[in-house]
């Protein structure tokens, strides 16, 4: 990222051009996720079978008549033969490719590695059972790179079902029901995030209220009042109904709802008063019939804070050991090509709202700040973070300070703030004390952890992002972060840096 100076918020416009989005329907024979997960079988067939088929030529040549060591033991070719097809029962009953969990969040890669121990846990209870030999080396090479390959071969799915849902395809059709205030909220950020695959297609009020919505959302119809959602959703072609928090429909009108819908072939979806929380802070306990929704109190101290600091400073020192011969020469090209010193020293806020001191790389000219007035105008027609000065083509941007900021090589010496334990590897964004000033409580809960040096704000656009997208990552990282879920963001960091989206 840039330096970042603070720059006063612009307002929203009234009105949002609206994507043309696909109405083809998710379920049925002829609808994209059968199509979709069709295709998805045949690659996990072919990346399994590739994968053993090489694990046996590298273990014994090309011979395939080599043989398991016991009595009776078969050879290794049906043996490979058995493992694929365990391999793949297993994918299906971990549903792993089921259309719900495709395109977005980490069950779909959770479910893969689930189904891939344990395949390796059934072939490991086979070799004890018939006290069959099964050469290591066969193991190691076929489960733990056909597992890599699994996923590998579903991150590249993936990004064809992200750019696809940019472009308004592979949705599922929604009808919404609840009162005007919370289906008009529910419709914006479901429509300001295409990839999560749902398409809006009407929504049914409360009696009382007005038959209309928001100026931005005219062209989403109500389609009549609650209590008639259930036959509405099924006229208009809806594939689920989302039940938003509502005092309109009393327990036993919710539930007959639900019977309604059996049969039809739309779902239920229900959504809770309280957002924005993961899945580790939520517990199902069913009591008397109800399904209540247990919400841990997200927690801000303890062993596995401990831990993460020492992840952190760890993981930093070994970067900077690894890193440090391409650091030295960053840091010769910086000295050689413009006149200023090597490092950027910026005031910045960390933990408990307690400022430290940020390293970069200096990426611009050294009167870099006193041209800010004047470049301050142009940074309002950037498309961007409207709060945050960012400008994709700014001036003050030295040569090597362009090359630096597109692949993120300007942040190496905030290592340096990892190893003092200013900064997390994984965390919110962090801010300056300008912009900390005009936050108001809800934001600042952001500071509740240690800013990082990724985030998911870097793997999610970067400077693209608006001011609101960003704060509400910030947010939703604070409260539910987990050490599985700072690996992803790390892998998931690598890609976005190598293909530099929204670094300038």
């Amino acid at each position: 990222m840039s330096e970042d100076i603070k720059h006063a918020p612009s307002s929203a416009p009234a009105a949002q051009q609206v994507r043309r989005t696909s109405t083809q329907r998710m379920a049925g024979p002829n609808g994209w996720a059968h199509k979709y997960t069709a295709r998805l079988l045949v690659l996990d067939a072919i990346l399994i079978v590739v994968v053993t088929a090489l694990a046996h030529t590298l273990r014994f040549g090309p011979d395939p008549s080599a043989q398991l060591v016991g009595q009776p033991a078969p050879g290794y070719i049906w043996f490979s033969v058995g493992v694929v097809t365990l391999w793949m029962v297993l994918l299906s009953v971990a549903r792993s490719r089921e259309a719900r969990i495709l395109g977005h969040g980490p069950q779909e890669f959770q479910r893969v590695v689930t189904a891939s121990w344990q395949t390796l846990a059934v072939v490991a209870i086979v070799a004890l059972v018939t006290q069959w030999q099964i050469s290591r080396v066969y193991l190691v090479l076929a489960i733990p790179l056909g597992t890599l390959a699994l996923l590998g071969g579903r991150a590249i799915s993936r990004k064809f079902i992200v750019a696809q849902r940019d472009h308004g395809e592979l949705q599922a059709q929604v009808v919404i029901v609840g009162p005007r205030r919370t289906a008009e909220q529910m419709i914006r950020r479901l429509r300001s995030s295409r990839r999560a695959g749902y398409n809006v297609i009407g929504v049914c009020l409360p009696s009382h209220e007005e038959k209309t919505l928001a100026n931005d959302l005219s062209d989403v119809p109500v389609l009549g009042p609650l209590e008639d959602a259930a036959n509405e959703a099924k006229t208009v072609g809806a594939e689920y109904l989302l039940l938003s928090g509502t005092d309109e429909l009393s327990l036993r009108e919710a539930r007959r709802l639900g019977w309604q819908l059996e049969g039809s072939g739309v779902g239920l979806i229900v959504l809770p008063a309280m957002v924005d929380v993961a899945g580790p802070r939520m517990r199902m306990s069913p009591v008397e019939g109800l399904p209540l929704l247990h919400v841990e109190t997200a927690g801000y101290t303890g062993s596995k804070y401990i831990l993460k600091s020492v992840i952190d400073r760890m993981g930093a020192a070994a970067l900077l050991l690894f890193l440090s011969v391409p650091m030295l020469l960053i840091a010769t090209a910086i000295r050689v090509t413009s006149k200023g010193p090597v490092l950027f020293r910026q005031t910045r806020v960390g933990r408990d709202h307690q400022p430290f001191t940020m390293y970069k790389f200096r990426s611009m000219y050294q009167d870099a700040e006193s041209r800010r007035d004047e470049l301050a105008g142009l940074s309002r027609m950037d498309v961007g973070n409207k709060v945050l000065f960012k400008m994709k083509d700014d001036p003050r941007v030295t040569p090597v300070g362009r090359f630096l900021r597109r692949y993120s090589l300007d942040e190496l010496p905030q290592l340096l703030n990892a190893f003092k334990g200013d900064m997390s590897l994984v965390g919110p964004r962090p801010p300056l004390p300008v912009e900390v000033a005009d936050w108001d409580e809800d934001v600042s809960r952001r500071q509740l952890v240690k800013p990082g040096i990724t985030g998911l704000w870097q793997v999610s656009g970067r400077s693209d992002l608006t001011w609101e997208q960003s704060v509400q990552l910030d947010l939703y990282y604070a409260e539910n972060w987990n050490l599985g879920g700072d690996l992803v963001i790390m892998l998931r960091t690598m890609w976005a840096v190598v293909a530099a989206r929204g670094a300038y």
